[in-house]
């Protein structure tokens, strides 16, 4: 049974343990997002590295842009894995950035601008598995794609499945997925958090509207877990982490 975090340090390790469950049962594209601002990736990701140690450089990491690749590279020079841009917008042939040694891919927080060409690289790496940490692919704000553009970024998104996912929509309440449970909304009721639903699929904002709008007007019977004020300890974290 998944529990809520009690800090954001608890979430990755949540994650790289739900993101190891779900490659052994199988999955070959799957994501992990931690939704909350101003979270410093650099950081975020060197704590979710550890899960792929035993792949040393079978492990390719990409990044959006050759200035955060290059950095990547600065920062993690005695680590073993490949480090990589995208290449967005560039000539270079993107079998070049796929080798046959390469066994597992991780994405760093690629948007929706990166879908084509990550869905080229896709297509050479074929049914090796890949991971998205933070993607930012379902963002409404980016400019400049049409409707081929959306209709691309819809058809690749269609094919990777959330391992975790924990994202506050607000002071009272979270929407969580720690694979394999199902998707669970929590809400905060006399300083803890209690889980009041499970659905098969992510929510969208107006089912979580009606899940939140039934649980106000008629509250629940059940006596679900309680955990700690998980988004306090997080907002203590985040600091600490922008400090």
């Amino acid at each position: 049974m998944s529990e809520l975090p009690k800090s954001l340090e608890e979430a990755i390790a949540q994650s790289r343990i739900a993101t190891q469950a779900a490659l052994a049962d199988g999955c070959t594209r799957l994501q992990v997002e931690y939704l909350f601002p101003e979270l410093k990736m650099m950081l975020v990701a060197a704590d979710f590295l550890p899960m792929f140690a035993d792949y040393g450089s079978r492990l390719k990491i990409f990044f959006a842009d050759a200035g955060a690749a290059a950095l990547a590279r600065r920062e993690w020079a005695d680590t073993p894995y490949k480090i990589e841009d995208i290449g967005t917008g560039r000539a270079t042939p993107v079998g070049s950035k796929v080798q046959p040694e390469d066994e597992i891919f991780l994405f760093i927080t690629p948007t929706a601008v990166e879908v084509p060409q990550m869905e080229k690289l896709c297509q050479e790496i074929g049914d090796r598995p890949i991971v998205l940490l933070n993607p930012r692919l379902e963002d409404a704000g980016t400019v400049g794609i049409g409707y081929a553009g959306r209709q691309t970024r819809q058809r690749f998104i269609s094919t990777i499945e959330s391992s975790y996912y924990l994202r506050p929509v607000d002071d009272e309440t979270a929407v969580f997925r720690c694979y394999p449970s199902l998707w669970e909304v929590w809400v905060e009721k006399d300083g803890d958090y209690q889980k009041i639903t499970e659905l098969p699929n992510r929510p969208s904002g107006d089912e979580l509207d009606l899940i939140l709008m039934k649980q106000s007007q008629t509250g629940t019977d059940s006596t679900p877990a309680k955990k700690p004020s998980v988004f306090k300890s997080l907002q203590r974290f985040l600091k600490a982490l922008s400090s």
